[in-house]
């Protein structure tokens, strides 16, 4: 059978939680205030599906540019070819 090209394609390690990790997220983590123009480092968790990045930004470093309700938007630039890209994650 031929590999899948799927979004969490090869995340096997990438993805994964520690064991004393495992469960569900402290409240902590959603109660932190973020500003535009704060820098931020892009870090998948396993536990939440929604609203998961894509494993290639996983790890990288972005500048935040919109902060709403639900969400917080980071620019990041990615090489593209021989373009460098801002990306909106």
């Amino acid at each position: 059978m031929p590999h899948s090209f799927g979004l969490r394609a090869r995340t096997r390690h990438m993805f994964s939680r520690k064991f004393r990790e495992h469960g569900s997220i402290p409240l902590s983590t959603y109660l932190k205030t973020y500003k535009v123009g704060d820098i931020v480092d892009i870090k998948a968790n396993a536990a939440v599906q929604k609203g998961m990045p894509h494993k290639f930004y996983h790890g990288r470093t972005g500048v935040i540019y919109n902060v709403t309700k639900s969400s917080v938007g980071v620019l990041v630039h990615k090489n593209v070819g021989n373009r460098y890209l801002e990306k909106r994650v």
